[in-house]
């Protein structure tokens, strides 16, 4: 198995890409803390063997660092949280700046903070990071913040890969296209005419579908695999052809 003998930490594991990711790496062998701020979420990972489920609010430091310290070994951890806001620079608010700037960048440099001083004692680490197509890599309309957000996910993965790429640290991140989870759905379901709005979302793919997050989970599992061991610093496109 190719995550045996790993511990891996994951947020926003309840569902989409962090639950696909949960059950592919322990599918790999890995013992996986899978975390979510809603709790009830993590219920579908009741007995299944080697995931340990733990309530998380990424956006609570003190809470970061008390789970941290409760798990021994730390061998990977996937910062999953996130959100999405849909504004442009005219209308977005400064709260909403200030939101996704907390939640989808801060989040990662706090869990970072926390995990590194476990992955150096040991030598060996490797930090995923969730970050987007919509960043410094493509704009897209109508995601003002989340994109401005996203592009400071990438520098921090540049600069934390560049600070520990010594020390046995590795640091990546992971840009995803449309990918249909109940977040996206969420999104859709807010739409004045939700069917044109998923007709919407397919229509800027290239490949003419959503991804599933099934799809995404296996870079993950690469990424937190010694397979991955010569990479840091890079930004993972996997979005069916948008960046061609």
């Amino acid at each position: 198995m190719r995550l045996a003998n790993k511990t891996v930490l994951v947020t926003a594991a309840g569902q989409g890409i962090g639950h696909a990711s949960v059950l592919a790496m322990a599918a790999e062998g890995a013992t996986v803390w899978a975390t979510d701020v809603n709790p009830a979420l993590l219920d579908a990972f009741a007995g299944q063997e080697r995931i340990h489920t733990a309530k998380l609010d990424v956006m609570d430091k003190a809470g970061i660092h008390a789970l941290v310290a409760r798990i021994e070994k730390i061998d990977a951890v996937f910062n999953c949280a996130g959100y999405v806001h849909s504004n442009t620079a005219l209308d977005a608010t400064d709260e909403q700046w200030d939101f996704a700037m907390n939640l989808n960048a801060r989040s990662q440099f706090w869990m970072i903070q926390a995990v590194l001083p476990k992955m150096l004692a040991q030598g060996s680490g490797s930090i995923i990071n969730m970050a987007s197509v919509a960043s410094s890599i493509k704009g897209l309309p109508n995601r003002f913040v989340y994109g401005v957000s996203k592009a400071a996910v990438i520098g921090l993965t540049k600069a934390v890969a560049a600070d520990y790429v010594a020390q046995g640290i590795r640091c990546n991140a992971i840009c995803p296209g449309t990918v249909d989870t109940p977040s996206l759905q969420d999104r859709i379901n807010s739409q004045a005419d939700p069917v044109q709005a998923r007709k919407n979302f397919i229509a800027r793919q290239p490949m003419g579908r959503l991804a599933q997050a099934h799809e995404i989970a296996p870079i993950v599992v690469f990424l937190a695999s010694d397979e991955s061991r010569f990479s840091t610093g890079n930004a993972y496109s996997v979005d069916g052809g948008m960046t061609i």
